[in-house]
C-alpha cells in the first residue's frame, strides 16, 4: 500500500509532471488514450483535470486557451488513429491473442456500449476509461461512415476535453488549496468513472450466465 501511495503521489506530484514533460507529456497521454489500443491503462480523466487545476494555480505555464485547444486537437487526432487502426486491422485484431497490452473483451464492451448508444457512444464513451480508448477503434472495424465519425469525434473530444479540464480549472481559481490536495482528488476521479465500467461488465457476465442457464435448461 506504501509503494502505491507513492507512486500514486509521483504520477499527481505537480513539479515531478512538469519536470517529465509538462504540457507535452499531457498532450501525449491525451493521444495515446484516445487512438491507440495500448494507451487504455493511461490516466486521461485526472490528468485533463490536473491540468485545468496547475494552469490555474500557475504551475503549468500556459494559458487555459491554447491548454484546452491543443488537448482536443490531441484527443480529435488520437481517436483518427484508432479508427484507422480499427479499420485497417479489424478482422486480424478480432483473432489476436490477449496479452498484456490487449484484451479482446474491451473490444467486445466497446461493442456492447456502441450498440446501446449508437453513434454517441464516441461522445458518451469518451468519459469511461477503456471505452474511450476501444470505441474508435470498433468504429473502424465495423466501418462507420467517416463523415459521421468525424462529427462524433469533434464532439467528443470538445466536450471531454473542457469539461474535466474547465472544472479543473475553475475549482483551481475558486480554491487554490486544492493543488494540496491532488492525491485524494486523484483517487475520487478514478473511483467515479470506473464505477460505471465494472457496472456494465457485471450486467454484461450476468446476461451472459442468464443465457447460458436459459440454453442449458432448453437442451
Amino acid at each position: 500500500m506504501e509503494s502505491f501511495w507513492d507512486h500514486l503521489q509521483n504520477l499527481t506530484d505537480a513539479q515531478s509532471i512538469i519536470s517529465q514533460g509538462g504540457y507535452y507529456l499531457l498532450l501525449l497521454v491525451v493521444f495515446a488514450e484516445t487512438g491507440l489500443f495500448f494507451g487504455f491503462f493511461l490516466p486521461g480523466d485526472y490528468l485533463l483535470f490536473l491540468a485545468g487545476l496547475l494552469c490555474a494555480t500557475g504551475l503549468l505555464d500556459v494559458s487555459i486557451y491554447l491548454l484546452i485547444i491543443t488537448l482536443v486537437i490531441a484527443g480529435f487526432l488520437g481517436n483518427y488513429v484508432g479508427y484507422w487502426f480499427g479499420y485497417r486491422t479489424g478482422p486480424v485484431l478480432l483473432k489476436k491473442e490477449d496479452s498484456f497490452f490487449f484484451k479482446k473483451r474491451y473490444i467486445y464492451l466497446a461493442e456492447d456500449f456502441y450498440k446501446r448508444n449508437g453513434g454517441m457512444a464516441l461522445v458518451l464513451g469518451r468519459f469511461f476509461p477503456i471505452i474511450r480508448t476501444f470505441a474508435p477503434i470498433f468504429a473502424g472495424i465495423v466501418k462507420v461512415d467517416f463523415k459521421k465519425f468525424t462529427i462524433y469525434n469533434i464532439i467528443g473530444s470538445i466536450a471531454w476535453v473542457t469539461t474535466l479540464t474547465l472544472s479543473g480549472y475553475f475549482l483551481g481559481r475558486r480554491y487554490p488549496h486544492l493543488k494540496d490536495y491532488l492525491q485524494y482528488i486523484v483517487i475520487g476521479l478514478i473511483i467515479v468513472t470506473t464505477i460505471p465500467l465494472i457496472f456494465a461488465l457485471l450486467k454484461k457476465r450476468l446476461s451472459k450466465s442468464i443465457n447460458e442457464q436459459e440454453i442449458n435448461t432448453n437442451i
